[in-house]
């Protein structure tokens, strides 16, 4: 599992919102519904993406935008339009005085809007549940990012616009994948256009030691690694491995390694009936307690604060 990967991997490319917009200017949708992370692309006409902060984006047929929350923002036909919908958490969609829209605008499978044959259709995928290993991938992204289709092409698109409005047995399952596969496709491309402005954890997985090294720890967590053993499975000396991770990476492996195994006890966490024991086996600590130390001492809350408050948060 790389970096990429594990921001889909667990809670979040489960049960994931996806819905095809259609819309007859003028029309503006306001979202406040503080997911984490959401995938737009334009299937016919055009929208606008107007952030809190920062300048409005245009995209085009083709184009794809993700937009990282929990901040709101607009998609509208034009950045002056007004919002006459705000999409509020827990899928929740209202006027500005509170009437209810989501009878009133459903359109039929997966399909919202005002008008069925609207000029401006957008899919949109939003991802719902913040997952605690993709947040090293989600703080290294900006609040808005558009990747041109002039820029990049992929079969992916007109066949998430041909499944998003099937009816099927396992349809939200074939969603979630075809969600997951865009959105790593889009990150990739746009990670790989960024060049040295990409993050540094991302470029050292390109690092034949350095990369090496990453993959083994997050291959396998639970094993009990030290920088020796890590650099005699790189093909380097302790000391080349020591000095060439934290360069690359910005911290000690056995820091990195702790980050990664913290992550993915945070998601573990979440599935129903795991116990803290076997989540600890998982994830390389030797007991219950010492998992939950480490744990209240880099995240600041006990592991059953976390679990509690995740629960609430859904």
């Amino acid at each position: 599992m790389d970096a990429l990967s594990g921001l889909l991997d667990g809670p979040r490319a489960r049960g994931a919102f996806l819905l095809r917009m259609a819309m007859e200017p003028p029309w503006s949708v306001r979202i406040e519904d503080r997911a984490p992370l959401c995938v737009m692309t334009v299937a016919r006409g055009g929208a606008w993406v107007v952030p809190e902060d920062g300048d409005p984006v245009r995209l085009r047929p083709g184009d794809v935008a993700v937009a990282r929350g929990p901040a709101p923002y607009a998609v509208a036909d034009l950045p002056s339009t007004p919002p006459h919908a705000w999409i509020l958490p827990g899928e929740v969609c209202r006027t500005a005085d509170g009437h209810d829209l989501a009878d009133v605008m459903a359109l039929g499978v997966r399909t919202w809007g005002n008008r069925p044959d609207g000029r401006d259709v957008v899919l949109v995928g939003t991802y719902l549940l913040d997952g605690a290993v993709g947040r090293r991938l989600l703080d290294a992204l900006p609040p808005l990012l558009v990747l041109p289709a002039r820029e990049w092409e992929s079969p992916l698109l007109p066949l998430l616009a041909e499944e998003i409005v099937r009816d099927e047995p396992g349809q939200e399952a074939v969603l979630d994948r075809l969600l997951d596969l865009l959105l790593i496709s889009v990150l990739r491309t746009w990670f790989a256009r960024r060049g040295e402005a990409a993050p540094a954890w991302y470029r050292a997985f390109a690092d034949p030691v350095v990369g090496r090294a990453m993959r083994l720890l997050q291959n396998n967590p639970a094993h009990r690694w030290t920088v020796a053993g890590l650099a005699a499975e790189a093909g380097v000396s302790r000391a080349a491995l020591a000095r060439r991770f934290g360069e690359l990476v910005g911290e000690p492996p056995m820091a990195y390694l702790t980050g990664w195994r913290l992550a993915l006890a945070a998601d573990l966490l979440l599935e129903p009936d795991t116990t803290l024991g076997a989540v600890a086996r998982r994830v390389g600590y030797g007991s219950p307690f010492a998992l939950s130390a480490a744990f209240k001492r880099v995240r600041g809350v006990s592991p059953q604060e976390h679990r509690v408050g995740a629960v609430r948060a859904e």
